[in-house]
């Protein structure tokens, strides 16, 4: 069985959002892997987490990078989880097959509440999932951006 969190933007960009949770998410000292839906964007946001921070360091890579095995935050377009990971991201209409959530302790599915069609994905993944024993949780961000879970 495994923890799924659903996060429903509203108000901020993956961009503003990803590197917050993958800093959470890496200080429990878990492997990570973001799959995104294309290889354009994992580039993209590969890039974005070498610079989203002057203060912060996030080690991650991609394909290009190489060393996948070594790399604490993995990020792809595709299913590899060379890294061992214990935690999936989804990002940009990346999907899971539902056989494969017990591969992860715990999955971090962000959805654009924005766009419809990421919306729709959103809502076939919960229903789907609330049919199994996994664990679901939703969250959504207030007016300043914080995060407040809902029942």
């Amino acid at each position: 069985m495994s923890r799924i969190d659903f996060y429903h933007l509203q108000r901020q960009k993956l961009e503003d959002v990803l590197p917050k949770l993958l800093e959470k998410a890496y200080a429990t000292g878990k492997k990570i892997v973001v799959k995104i839906g294309n290889e354009e964007r994992v580039e993209f946001l590969n890039s974005l987490l070498w610079t989203y921070n002057d203060t912060s360091f996030l080690p991650h890579g991609s394909k290009k990078d190489g060393f996948a095995e070594m790399q604490p935050v993995w990020l792809t377009a595709d299913d590899d989880v060379p890294n061992g990971a214990a935690f999936l991201f989804l990002a940009d209409g990346a999907e899971i097959v539902l056989e494969k959530t017990a591969n992860f302790e715990r999955i971090f599915n962000i959805f654009d509440g924005n766009d419809e069609e990421s919306l729709t994905r959103a809502r076939r993944l919960w229903k789907s999932l609330k049919q199994r024993e996994d664990e679901l949780h939703y969250w959504q961000q207030n007016e300043n951006g914080a995060w407040l879970q809902k029942e």
